[in-house]
C-alpha cells in the first residue's frame, strides 16, 4: 500500500499535473491572489476546522466542543497520513475517547454511527449534484455514472442498516455468527475465543435505536455542515484564482466536488492524494476552467482542506493524554 501510494503521488505531481498545466503558470495564478481572497480562503479553512466537533458531540452525549474537535481532527489526520486509513482513524477515535473516560459501547456506537453518516453524505452528494446539473440544463457522463453507483451503494447501506435495526432475532444471529468467525480467527494464532456474542449485538442495536431517535437530526445537520464547509473551501478557491461564474457555475463546482469526495473515499492513497487532484482538475477543465486555473484551484483547495487538519490533528492525537481526566462524561438517562 505504501509503495503504491508513493508511486501514484509521485506520478501525479511530477508527471501528470505538469502536463495539464506548467507549475510556473500555476504559480503565476497563485501569486495573483488579492489579499481579500486570501482572507476569504483562510476564513473558509477556519470554518472547516470549527465545524469538526458537532458531529461527534451529537453521537456521544457529554462530549465537549474542545474534546470533540480534538478527536475529530486527530482521527481525520491519522486517516489522511495512513494508506487506506479509515480503520486507523476509527481506532484513533476509539482510543482517545476511552482515555478520556467514556465507556466502550457508547464510544463504539459513536464511531460506527458517525462513520455511516459520513459515508451516506459522501454517497449522497453526487446524486444531488446530478439533479442540480439536470435542473441547470447541463450534463456530465462521468458524474452521472458515479452518481448511479453511489445511489446503489447508498440504498444498500440504508437497507442493510434498517434491516439490522428492525429485527432483533436477525441481529442476534449475525452477532453469534460474527463471534464464531472471530473466535475461529483468534484460534489460528492461539488466542482465546472472544467473550461477546449475539446478545452484545442486540444491546448495541437497542442503544443505536435510542441514540438515533433522540439525535438523528442533530447528527445529520452536524455532518452536513462539516462536509459543506469543505465545499466552501473549493468554491472560494475556484473564484479566488479567477474562474468566473460563466466558466464554472456554482452547480458545476458542486458536481466537481462531489466527484472528488467519492474518489477520495475509495482511493488507496492517503486521503485519496493524487486521485482527487486528477479528478477535480479534470472536472473543472471539462466544465470550462483553463488548465492553469483548474490546477491552481485544486492545489489551493487541497492545501487548505488538509494542512490545517493535519497540523492540528496530529498535535491532538499526539497529546491526547493531556486531556485525560478533564472531560466530564454526562450520561443521558435511558
Amino acid at each position: 500500500m505504501i509503495g503504491v501510494s508513493i508511486a501514484v503521488i509521485a506520478l501525479t505531481f511530477a508527471l501528470v499535473l505538469p502536463k495539464i498545466a506548467d507549475y510556473a503558470q500555476v504559480w503565476d495564478v497563485v501569486k495573483g491572489l488579492s489579499w481579500e481572497w486570501i482572507v476569504a480562503l483562510l476564513l473558509a479553512a477556519a470554518l472547516n476546522v470549527a465545524t469538526s466537533a458537532p458531529e461527534f458531540m451529537a453521537a456521544l452525549p457529554g462530549l465537549s466542543y474542545v474534546h470533540g474537535s480534538r478527536v475529530t481532527l486527530g482521527s481525520t489526520a491519522v486517516s489522511i497520513v495512513t494508506p487506506g486509513g479509515a480503520a486507523a482513524g476509527m481506532a484513533t477515535s476509539f482510543g482517545m475517547l476511552k482515555a478520556w473516560g467514556f465507556e466502550g459501547r457508547p464510544v463504539g456506537l459513536a464511531v460506527a454511527v458517525t462513520s455511516i453518516w459520513n459515508q451516506l453524505v459522501i454517497l449522497g452528494v453526487p446524486i444531488v449534484a446530478v439533479a442540480m446539473l439536470v435542473a441547470q440544463g447541463d450534463r456530465n457522463k462521468t458524474i452521472e455514472l458515479v452518481a448511479l453507483i453511489a445511489l446503489a451503494a447508498f440504498c444498500a447501506i440504508v437497507a442493510g442498516f434498517a434491516v439490522g435495526l428492525s429485527n432483533k432475532r436477525l441481529t442476534r444471529r449475525i452477532g453469534d455468527r460474527a463471534a464464531r468467525i472471530a473466535s475461529w480467527a483468534k484460534g489460528l494464532v492461539n488466542k482465546a475465543p472472544v467473550a461477546w456474542n449475539g446478545e452484545g449485538f442486540v444491546r448495541f442495536r437497542g442503544e443505536t435505536i435510542v441514540l438515533l431517535r433522540r439525535r438523528w437530526w442533530y447528527l445529520t445537520l452536524a455532518t452536513l455542515a462539516n462536509h459543506l464547509s469543505v465545499f466552501v473551501i473549493l468554491v472560494v478557491s475556484v473564484r479566488a484564482v479567477g474562474i468566473p461564474q460563466t466558466h464554472v457555475t456554482f452547480v458545476e463546482a458542486f458536481a466537481a466536488w462531489a466527484l472528488a469526495r467519492v474518489i477520495g473515499s475509495i482511493a488507496p492513497t492517503p486521503g485519496g492524494l493524487g486521485f482527487v487532484e486528477l479528478g477535480l482538475t479534470g472536472s473543472l477543465v471539462a466544465f470550462g476552467a483553463t488548465n492553469a486555473e483548474a490546477v491552481a484551484a485544486t492545489l489551493i483547495y487541497r492545501f487548505l482542506k488538509d494542512v490545517p487538519t493535519l497540523v492540528l490533528g496530529l498535535i491532538a492525537a499526539g497529546t491526547f493524554k493531556l486531556g485525560t481526566g478533564t472531560q466530564k462524561v454526562a450520561v443521558e438517562p435511558p
